[in-house]
């Protein structure tokens, strides 16, 4: 009647045995680790823990403009390969407009400028082009295009700053999207925002730009450059240059760098050393041999660091940044450098600090809440259901805790403050089960089956209900770990592994609990 197959005994014990081993080395020290053991801990969250919050949003007006910029330099190309007369190539208005000497080539014109972009799903693409009035052909980027410049943005943005954050010795950081044009980070640990904000904030988008030195300080201010050139201002502190006239062409650009870190230059003073991929360091060297005596400016997120003369050839693929840089300043340009450049500007919308201590309150505030439901839940387990049957929920009670810390080490999730909420809404689900599953022996007994029975058919038929309402609660969780954020994340993670956890203990651990109890007693009534 009341079968005890092996494979659940053995299920059963491997369960509580990885939940035990997975969940010991929470209450070691964190210095000390026992070989055999695993070593992932659970990591709390923000608020357990304190550290900082940002909320950043993608500068989509300005990864337009970058944008743009890059059309006028592809139109400009893309004409002069086809021998095509152009004038004026230029951003007016949020598009691109140019204008076609020859009438006679505006029909060619505008069949070069339409290979342009690049082509949807549905065969579209994205830069629409269109002819307006005096041989004018303007090109315009599509509202599918710019959405999906800023996704992608996000998307290389999460990477290129968790691994700056990662650099930064943080532990456990989360770095998320948020909509379509914003990334959420939580640091916990990191009390200084600001200085996450220093990291984190800078695009540092690294170009290497020969000079062009026939336009004179005087043109740059009134404005006279060739339509070659682009003006950028200098960054370098006490110089008589107040902008310079660059090729709008890049020698190398900061993607070709395989390496970048904080030294010191000749005269003790900090510097950027850096290294070029065979790609930059050829590209570099070229640059290098055929400009010899001339300047080549150093170029970080639009302000020239330096310009120095070029006094030979320079293939070796390594160089330095020199300027009046502080330790710290080169040492979080060389990480940024490293990283890689962000895609777009990142605006700071909402920034946040937990301190330490109001994070150590709610630790114990959480632990207090816990406890006390624990306690609460096998006071009434025992006077509800007796020594025997409610001593077996609470042991239940106990393996399904277990295996819920221990799922949560192995995975490394964090645990905050709403995930300890979802912790003991999921201990009075677990007991909900064994009172259904109780209540459902009772009445069984009350209709006259024996014991053994009604065990038996207490189990089976208490089990449908068991599994509507935990897979009714799954189906809320997952919807709220989909579309949530943050601490709502965490509540719906640990409501999800609960929700597991605790129909395995009531179907499978109680009873096995229940029938080795009375295999061993073989009561003629039950002591429920």
């Amino acid at each position: 009647m009341l079968a005890l197959p092996r494979w659940r005994i053995v299920v059963c014990a491997l369960a509580v045995f990885l939940g035990l081993l997975f969940t010991l080395p929470n209450f070691l020290p964190a210095n000390v680790s026992i070989p055999g053991l695993p070593s992932q801990r659970l990591s709390l969250g923000l608020d357990l823990q304190g550290g900082s919050y940002l909320l950043l949003e993608v500068d989509q007006a300005a990864l337009k403009a970058e944008r743009l910029n890059n059309l006028v330099e592809d139109v400009r190309t893309t004409l002069k390969d086809a021998q095509i007369v152009f004038s004026n190539p230029g951003v007016v208005g949020g598009d691109v407009s140019v204008r076609i000497t020859d009438p006679s080539q505006l029909d060619a014109a505008r069949a070069a400028l339409g290979k342009l972009g690049t082509l949807s799903q549905t065969g579209v693409r994205d830069v629409l082009v269109t002819t307006g009035p005096d041989q004018q052909i303007v090109l315009s980027l599509s509202n599918q295009a710019l959405a999906a410049d800023a996704s992608k943005a996000v998307e290389q943005s999460i990477e290129i700053l968790r691994k700056r954050i990662d650099a930064l010795g943080t532990k456990e950081p989360t770095i998320q999207r948020q909509g379509t044009d914003r990334i959420v980070i939580e640091v916990p640990g990191e009390s200084d925002p600001e200085r996450l904000k220093a990291v984190i904030g800078q695009t540092a988008k690294l170009t290497f730009q020969m000079v062009d030195e026939t336009v004179a300080p005087g043109d740059i201010l009134q404005g006279r450059v060739p339509p070659e050139d682009v003006v950028v201002p200098n960054g370098e502190t006490g110089s008589p240059t107040p902008a310079y006239a660059l090729q709008r062409r890049s020698v190398v650009t900061g993607e070709m760098l395989t390496d970048a870190s904080a030294g010191f230059d000749q005269s003790g003073r900090p510097d950027i050393n850096f290294r070029f991929n065979g790609k930059g360091a050829q590209r570099f060297g070229d640059a290098t041999t055929q400009n010899i005596g001339r300047r080549f400016a150093i170029v970080l997120d639009g302000k020239v660091l330096s310009a120095p003369v070029i006094q030979g050839a320079i293939t070796g693929g390594s160089g330095e940044i020199t300027g009046a840089f502080s330790q710290q300043q080169v040492t979080e340009l060389a990480l940024n450098l490293r990283s890689g450049a962000l895609p777009a500007k990142l605006d700071v919308q909402e920034q946040r600090t937990v301190g330490a201590q109001l994070g150590a309150d709610s630790v114990r505030a959480g632990a207090l809440a816990g406890i006390i439901a624990v306690i609460l839940i096998a006071l009434f387990m025992f006077l509800a259901y007796g020594a025997v049957f409610g001593g077996i929920a609470v042991a239940g009670l106990l393996a399904n805790m277990m295996m819920i810390f221990g799922a949560m080490s192995m995975t490394g999730a964090a645990l905050t403050l709403p995930g300890i909420a979802g912790l003991i809404l999921t201990i009075a689900m677990a007991v909900d089960a064994n009172v259904l599953i109780y209540e459902r022996i009772r009445d069984e007994e009350r209709g006259g089956r024996k014991p053994a029975m009604a065990i038996d058919t207490g189990f089976n038929r208490a089990s449908v209900s068991i599994w509507d309402a935990n897979i009714t609660t799954m189906i809320s969780a997952l919807i709220l770990f989909a579309f949530g954020a943050g601490p709502v994340r965490g509540f719906a993670w640990t409501l999800s592994i609960g929700v597991l956890t605790s129909v395995f203990s009531a179907l499978m651990i109680t009873r096995l609990l229940v029938v080795l109890w009375f295999r061993a007693n073989r009561k003629k009534s039950l002591p429920i």
